[in-house]
């Protein structure tokens, strides 16, 4: 079986495969017409299970048939302008092209002689993130698999530079709305149940920085130790935005590392009209970024950055057959004295060729679509009387909830809007997602692809209220 090898004798088998690998996902991409077909798990799991994976098909093509049946036919397309669910999306061409030069060539980032050129490219894109964050001469960072992983290791390092042995002390501020990692992190890093303090938002659904305040000045009297704040620029749910400048203040006063999660407002560092809205990102201690959620990148690409490079030591181990510490003394750089990961692959490459193609300004002027698109979705909802919608984005999320005129029992209203999500996701003609908001169903709009339109918008909705109202209808039926 050496013939499937990748080397100089198959170079041009590979160029055929791959060729009809893309071809045949270019024939897709063109003729899709729904971000879905609608498939359920009855019906697409017995195709799978019948695959008999120890009788391979020794041919690329009739592989590549079978995949058309268990996989890309029903596979949600990201890059429909009706894919309005979750943080997903449409990539640009740059990135996928990096995306299969290095699934070729197969680098691995942990060691300078495992990857060379690679390890160089990395960190220039480091110091090109920290240097549009602010984050002063001695920033540093390292690519990721997520802002999960991100989240983890910038806590790792609050939880060292906090200096003590006592981890039952250390305590743990994030808003009410941030991302679910910050309480998986703080378990895995061995914290107890009650270190991260909740702290409530406004009606903007940003953190109330009195309320931190008052949570800070009580950890402190309780002799506890703030041990981190977590600031969110982009919340998962409302892409709200934390205020900042005055949680950075805080931060100073009570001696806590501050940790901006801007897994999803990275994309402002690139934008061309809506940077200052995450004023005060300079001042963290350190950053995430998720390029796969707001720079159109392909799963995954993502980064964790610290103010101060000395504080990734605390994620160094050196072992003999990898990173000896003589290499430290012999400046060899080597990007695993810096990660959680050992194997870790080049995606640092496909922002790299974005950047190289398109530009900065480039990225920027695709996110700053889809938040003026969010801002015209807003007012379609404000004026909808059958929707209720939470709050003006910052960002490019629409939260809502179809509203009936004639049945104002809240329970049945959520029934209603659940209903609507699952028939519409069932019908494969647009796919939201949803969340609770004051223990109610309500629906989510996460637009993230500048293909989107008004119209698009207008045509979901009028969807979901039929949806709504067809399960309203049925529920009177029902109990007449």
């Amino acid at each position: 079986m050496r013939s499937h090898l990748l080397n100089d004798t198959t170079a041009e088998t590979y160029r055929r495969s791959v060729t009809e690998g893309i071809e045949r996902v270019a024939a897709k991409l063109a003729t899709t017409t729904k971000p879905f077909t609608g498939v359920g798990v009855d019906a697409l799991s017995p195709r799978i299970d019948a695959i008999d994976l120890d009788k391979p098909l020794l041919d690329t093509t009739a592989v590549l048939d079978e995949l058309e049946d268990v996989y890309l036919r029903d596979a949600v397309y990201f890059h429909h302008p009706r894919y309005l669910a979750h943080l997903n999306c449409p990539v640009v061409i740059p990135a996928v092209l990096g995306e299969a030069v290095l699934s070729a060539v197969n680098s691995s980032l942990d060691t300078w002689d495992q990857s060379a050129g690679g390890t160089l490219i990395e960190r220039k894109l480091i110091d090109w993130t920290t240097a549009r964050i602010g984050l002063g001469p001695v920033a540093d960072g390292v690519f990721t698999s997520g802002g999960t992983q991100s989240n983890l290791q910038a806590l790792l390092l609050a939880r060292e530079e906090a200096k003590t042995d006592n981890l039952a002390d250390l305590r743990i501020f994030a808003s009410e709305v941030s991302h679910f990692s910050v309480q998986k992190s703080a378990k895995l890093l061995g914290l107890g149940a009650d270190a991260v303090v909740s702290v409530p938002v406004g009606a903007d659904k940003r953190m109330q920085t009195v309320a931190l305040a008052r949570e800070l000045e009580r950890c402190e009297r309780e002799g506890l130790v703030p041990m981190a704040v977590v600031a969110t620029a982009g919340t998962t749910d409302f892409g709200s935005i934390d205020p900042l400048p005055e949680i950075a203040e805080l931060c100073e006063q009570y001696g806590a590392w501050m940790h901006v999660d801007a897994a999803y407002g990275c994309g402002l560092l690139a934008s061309l009209k809506y940077r200052d809205r995450i004023e005060g990102i300079e001042r963290a201690d350190s950053v995430t970024v998720d390029y796969h959620k707001s720079f159109f990148q392909p799963v995954s690409s993502s980064a964790v950055l610290v103010r101060d490079a000395a504080t990734l030591r605390h994620a160094t181990y050196h072992a003999e057959y990898l990173n000896p510490r003589r290499m430290v003394q012999e400046r060899i750089p080597n990007q695993v004295d810096k990660s959680l990961q050992t194997t870790r692959r080049f995606d640092a490459l496909k922002l790299w060729m974005t950047l190289r193609v398109m530009g900065a300004d480039g990225i920027g002027e695709l996110f700053d679509e889809v938040c003026d698109l969010a801002a015209e979705g807003w007012k379609l909802l404000a004026a909808d009387p059958r929707f209720d919608v939470v709050v003006e984005p910052s960002l490019s999320t629409l939260v809502f909830r179809y509203i009936p005129a004639a049945v104002t029992d809240p329970a049945e209203i959520d029934r209603a809007n659940l209903y609507a999500r699952k028939a519409l996701f069932a019908s494969g003609d647009a796919v939201v997602a949803g969340t609770k908001v004051g223990g109610r169903h309500y629906l989510k709009f996460t637009l993230l692809n500048p293909e989107t339109t008004v119209e698009d918008m207008s045509v979901v909705l009028d969807l979901i209220a039929g949806h709504a109202e067809q399960y309203l209808g049925e529920s009177l039926d029902r109990a007449s």
